[in-house]
């Protein structure tokens, strides 16, 4: 008799959504982050992988939206109705796609806010704040600056640095390649690893494929709200499908008319 699988630390289970009453963007889609794994998420802009972020965020309330079936769970505790705040003090953060960040607030402000859930998160030596500043030292230099003078890369490490202030043990990154130079997405990529080397399990949404299933241990791909494949991180790599289409490959050779991806698959 095989084991009973270990409880995961995210589970999406036949989620429906909807915007309005009217407009139905994901259906039946099911998904699981294993404790302590990367999972990536790709699909085509379209797809619903913001609307399932909002899902597992909470933050679909906002937009209008609502789950209409299905479950979302958190190491086994069911959240589908739980608000945003509820979902931070069980565990989940959130780095926003397009990183927004406070930028009338100084990157002191905006770091803290992301603890403001966490008893302590405000005193001067809190070590999550001090742990985060080793991790970006680029911060730690412009704790003073308004977030909205920082460099694009440098905001994307304030939007992670903020998601990490509530020490969550579940993290959804959307989009933290967006817009960057080719050496600050490896920067990322390295941090993300990091952070997933530590024992915080990560819900990865990605544009750049090579990147994302360079990190992960599993992946799954979103096409009109549904859950067109899933497999291994490895597996994907090598399926016909995913490399003519998310990651520029074929036969083997990029390509000509993709641009050279500024991440070497691990």
């Amino acid at each position: 008799m095989s084991p009973e699988p270990a409880t995961p630390a995210l589970e999406v289970r036949g989620v429906t959504v909807g915007y309005g009453g009217v407009t139905t963007v994901l259906r039946d889609v099911s998904l699981r982050v294993p404790a302590g794994q990367i999972v990536s998420l790709l699909g085509p802009n379209g797809a619903g992988k913001s609307t399932l972020m909002r899902a597992v965020s909470g933050l679909l309330g906002i937009h209008r939206g609502a789950v209409t079936r299905g479950s979302v769970s958190l190491f086994g505790r069911d959240v589908t109705r739980a608000s945003a705040s509820q979902r931070v003090s069980a565990g989940l953060a959130q780095a926003l796609e397009g990183r927004q960040v406070f930028v009338d607030l100084t990157v002191e402000e905006n770091l803290r806010i992301g603890g403001y859930r966490r008893r302590g998160s405000r005193k001067p030596g809190d070590e999550v704040f001090g742990s985060i500043l080793d991790r970006f030292p680029r911060l730690r230099d412009r704790l003073d600056q308004k977030a909205g003078y920082l460099s694009g890369g440098e905001q994307q490490m304030l939007a992670m640095g903020r998601a990490l202030m509530s020490a969550p043990r579940v993290l959804l990154l959307d989009e933290p390649s967006l817009g960057l130079a080719p050496k600050v997405v490896e920067d990322i990529r390295d941090v993300i690893v990091d952070i997933n080397r530590q024992g915080t399990s990560i819900l990865l949404v990605e544009q750049n494929a090579m990147m994302a299933l360079s990190v992960a241990h599993h992946g799954y791909v979103l096409e009109t709200g549904r859950v067109a494949k899933e497999g291994s991180a490895e597996s994907l790599r090598a399926d016909d499908e995913v490399r003519d289409v998310y990651l520029g490959l074929h036969s083997g050779r990029r390509v000509a008319t993709v641009a050279a991806d500024p991440v070497t698959e691990a």
